[in-house]
């Protein structure tokens, strides 16, 4: 098969035509036709590759760059075979040595039952491939969000069911005002802030404030309870996790980092994060990024960092159950919330505000506490503070049928220490009486743990210690 003898002259102006690459190949691979689509795409003249190995013009190697031996072409495989073949997935290379990607067919010619050549038929498929590659983009961008509004709904929904009673730190005595001056002072900085103080005194409710003062105050602040979850659960929690990283991860999950992105981070109960868990945190606030579990690409963050724990952080240090490094990262700016009964002056103020939120969570019109049950309230010690007042208020709430409410329950359930008790007496007679004013329920927003302050797990520990059993 030759240029002159194979093509007839209408045939070849057919050819010309055409805005597809032809080449015509003889059996030894050598090309006998190239038409002008051809020249013009690859910048090689037929002059230069008649007579000679396309192959070895601009098929010699790979997208990457790698060989591309002529044994392993398809074209040449079709002059062996005779069987025709269709890529979509090389490119071809030009003259000025840069490259495009082809979709490309051989087919075999056949005369009288004998192959004679294969006619090799390409375009340039840039055009759909940049079409291809933005549709890809674009339908990760649309994943990512959707992935994103998923995640903050969810987050939303949580905030929501966990979040009741006052949003205001509320209060004039000489403890609640400086702690405002501090907040204040801190807020429009970026510093790291760790807020300390006794279980149920609103640290969650300082943090927010603080968020609120902020210059981050359009975005959102994202809380997540260390206690809350195991180690392993943690870590995916912090940082989220890939598609199929362990059993059950049916889909990739953005993490609280990734979610308070260019806003706050609150970090409650964070002495109970494991060594392993401290040390993964330690490495975001010094690098601000970090992996997904599962994954391998760095996602770096912008966020705003407050922790907060009942514990003594520093004797944990001591005792080896927290990495010095990172109390010092976490311990820029210290908070400390006075415990309720070190302002005892504010409990009216909270009373009022309080029953004002319970009246429109109960729908029933509540105004007030009796004298005598507001000396109650101010005599009583609060182990659980806040939390301890506003639960016993709710439990009040509920059980009265009129506005101004009496109390029945506090003193009888939290009776005075004894002459001649001793610390675990007294703490075992405390969490009794509270268990039988919830009726024994341990956990839940009603239940014994919530008034004293405690995570359920710690309550069922202290209990089985102090050999408390329901009667």
């Amino acid at each position: 098969m030759s240029q002159t003898d194979s093509f007839l002259p209408e045939n070849r102006l057919l050819l010309n035509a055409v805005s597809e690459g032809i080449y015509g190949f003889d059996l030894k691979g050598n090309a006998v036709f190239i038409n002008p689509a051809a020249e013009r795409m690859t910048g090689w003249s037929a002059d230069e590759l008649l007579g000679r190995k396309i192959h070895d013009f601009h098929h010699h190697s790979h997208a990457d760059g790698s060989p591309y031996p002529h044994q392993d072409c398809p074209i040449y495989q079709t002059l062996k075979d005779g069987k025709p073949r269709e890529i979509s997935s090389e490119v071809f290379w030009r003259k000025d040595g840069s490259c495009f990607p082809v979709h490309y067919s051989s087919t075999p010619v056949w005369q009288d039952g004998k192959l004679k050549g294969v006619v090799a038929i390409f375009r340039d498929i840039s055009l759909q491939k940049q079409t291809e590659l933005s549709l890809r983009q674009a339908l990760e961008q649309v994943q990512a969000l959707s992935e994103q509004l998923a995640s903050e709904n969810s987050w939303l929904q949580a905030e929501l069911e966990d979040k009741t009673g006052h949003q205001q730190i509320s209060g004039n005595s000489s403890a609640i005002q400086q702690l405002l001056k501090q907040l204040r002072l801190v807020a429009n900085t970026d510093s790291t802030v760790l807020i300390q103080g006794e279980n149920g005194t609103g640290k969650e409710l300082v943090a927010r404030q603080l968020h609120r003062l902020s210059a981050r105050r359009d975005k959102p602040i994202i809380s997540v309870n260390c206690a809350a979850f195991s180690a392993s659960l943690l870590e995916s929690e912090l940082f989220g996790h890939e598609k199929g990283a362990f059993t059950g991860a049916s889909q990739r999950r953005k993490g609280r980092f990734e979610l308070a992105h260019k806003g706050t981070l609150f970090l409650d109960e964070v002495a109970e994060l494991s060594l392993e868990a401290q040390s993964k945190l330690l490495r975001v606030i010094q690098e601000q990024e970090f992996e997904r579990v599962g994954g391998s690409d760095s996602i770096k963050v912008d966020i705003r960092l407050i922790a907060a724990t009942h514990h003594d952080l520093q004797k944990r240090v001591e005792q080896g159950l927290f990495r010095m490094d990172l109390y010092y990262r976490l311990n820029v700016f210290p908070l400390r919330v006075p415990a309720l009964r070190e302002r005892r002056e504010d409990i009216p103020e909270l009373v009022q505000q309080m029953l004002k939120s319970l009246s429109q969570k109960l729908g029933k019109p509540l105004a007030g506490v009796d004298g005598d049950s507001l000396q109650q309230l101010m005599h009583y010690s609060w182990p659980g503070n806040v939390r301890e007042l506003q639960n016993l208020l709710e439990r009040e709430a509920i059980l009265t049928h009129n506005p101004i409410i009496s109390l029945t329950s506090l003193t009888q359930s939290s009776p005075g220490p004894r002459p001649g008790q001793t610390l675990a007496e007294v703490e075992a007679a405390h969490i009794q009486a509270t268990l039988q004013l919830c009726q024994w329920r341990i956990s839940g927003p009603m239940g014994a743990a919530a008034a004293l302050g405690l995570p359920p797990s710690t309550l069922r520990s202290r209990m089985q210690k102090l050999n408390i059993r329901r009667p």
